[in-house]
């Protein structure tokens, strides 16, 4: 009789399943919106999003809830069964949560920010791109093994996913995870140091802003454009902003769903057509091969749709809350990929966060390089950092602790981040795949 490795969870049904990962994001969002006593305490250290993913985890490793399960059937044979919600998750709602966070995205208001505001989330990128290989090389030295691994277990291909999310956020770290199919079982480790790592250095820059003039003194900045922002931004927020109606609602959902049918016809069709008329692309083992996924042009052609809708009065819709529909399929998403995290496997590799945060200093060393060569305010470093660290979740935070006004710089840059994510974070996946060999 055949041995069953993955054990049958208690909830098989994945409509019960979703109603367990609703209550537990509906959980996670109330208490974090108590502002006293003990929800307050535990949140200023135990990050929300963290508890998104850890959750559904707790509830995976226990046996209650699984994505992958076994059973035997008469004859002694294994059968596999699989938890639909990620593929729903991240085949509909991801490419809809692209379409309405990026069809807010004004390419000219972003250039109107200056070019010290594009330069810092630029050079944030940058970062997050070059930071990656460099700490893979240097944690070789010392522990080859901390950053080894063959086939869907190499690091590397785990690390693509922070890089995901580090430059655009979930929905790129998501693309990441489905192109370079990284081993689930170890996924949680990966978790960790994303997680980990990008709020500890949230913490150090929000720590930050309470020395801001004195930082901008020291960055020789020039802040008259802050203020100029702050009369802009306010009035074009108050400009779109109204109770949304049912009207609204429908109309934001037809065209990001529209847009998801056509990244799906569109994304199959050409992923097909790549594959049979291009061998470098059907090799698995090629450069190119990512030219092949479905997945990622479903992502890239999504996300092109909401860049076109930007250009029409469809943007207007962010006013009635379109990114943050976004933002719920979103933690949907997430809730999702946490029920493939293994909590026992999370700390089989501690010298992950090792790379972690060699990665993210070299980040922070190159923003801080950047913002005093070319004079750039704080407000410009720290926003744009966020805006490719944190993403949409984190980056209108920052923005705000130096003014609310400011919030939506932060949504605009993060919004840009899920743009060019994705080709940032391949890049930076291939780079960390050569180093990976040296």
């Amino acid at each position: 009789m055949a041995e069953i490795k993955l054990p049958e969870p208690i909830i098989t049904d994945d409509a019960i399943v979703f109603g367990l990962l609703a209550l537990c994001l509906g959980f996670i969002f109330y208490t974090s919106s108590i502002k006293t006593g003990f929800w307050k305490k535990f949140y200023s250290v135990v990050p929300a999003v963290l508890m998104c993913y850890l959750l559904p985890a707790i509830l995976s490793s226990t046996g209650i809830v699984a994505e992958h399960w076994e059973t035997l059937d008469e004859s002694g044979k294994i059968i596999e069964h699989s938890s639909k919600l990620y593929f729903v998750a991240s085949r509909y709602l991801l490419p809809a949560a692209l379409v309405l966070m990026t069809l807010s995205i004004d390419l000219k208001a972003i250039l109107s920010l200056g070019s010290k505001a594009l330069i810092m989330f630029l050079t944030g990128s940058v970062g997050i791109i070059i930071g990656g290989p460099i700490a893979i090389l240097l944690v070789s030295i010392v522990s080859p093994e901390t950053v080894g691994g063959n086939n869907f277990d190499a690091v590397w291909r785990g690390l693509s996913t922070i890089a995901g999310s580090w430059i655009g956020g979930g929905a790129n770290q998501a693309a990441m995870y489905e192109v370079f199919k990284y081993t689930p079982e170890k996924y949680g480790a990966m978790v960790l140091v994303d997680i980990a790592v990008a709020n500890i250095w949230m913490a150090i820059l929000l720590f930050g802003i309470g020395k801001t003039a004195k930082i901008d003194r020291w960055l020789n900045a020039d802040t008259s454009a802050i203020e100029k922002l702050k009369i802009k931004v306010t009035a074009f927020t108050e400009k779109i902003t109204r109770v949304p109606m049912l009207q609204d609602y429908i109309i934001m959902l037809s065209l990001a769903f529209t847009a998801v049918g056509i990244s799906h016809f569109f994304g199959n069709g050409i992923s097909n057509y790549l594959i049979e008329n291009i061998t470098a692309v059907a090799n698995p083992k090629n450069f190119l091969s990512f030219l092949g996924s479905k997945f990622f042009w479903m992502v890239v052609i999504a996300t092109i749709a909401g860049i076109i809708l930007s250009f029409t009065k469809a943007k207007n819709y962010e006013g009635a809350g379109a990114s943050k529909i976004g933002g719920l399929f979103i933690y949907i998403l997430v809730a999702t990929i946490g029920m493939k995290v293994d909590i026992a496997q999370v700390l089989e590799n501690p010298g992950l966060i090792i790379v972690g945060l060699i990665w993210i200093s070299i980040h922070a060393l190159l923003l801080i390089i950047v913002a005093k060569i070319i004079k750039a305010p704080f407000f410009f470093l720290a926003v744009g950092s966020q805006a490719n660290v944190g993403g949409a979740a984190s980056a209108p935070v920052i923005a705000a602790e130096f003014h609310p006004s400011l919030t939506s710089v932060g949504v605009l840059l993060a919004v840009f981040g899920y743009v060019v994510g994705t080709g940032g974070a391949l890049f930076c996946a291939y780079l960390m795949e050569i180093a990976s060999s040296l």
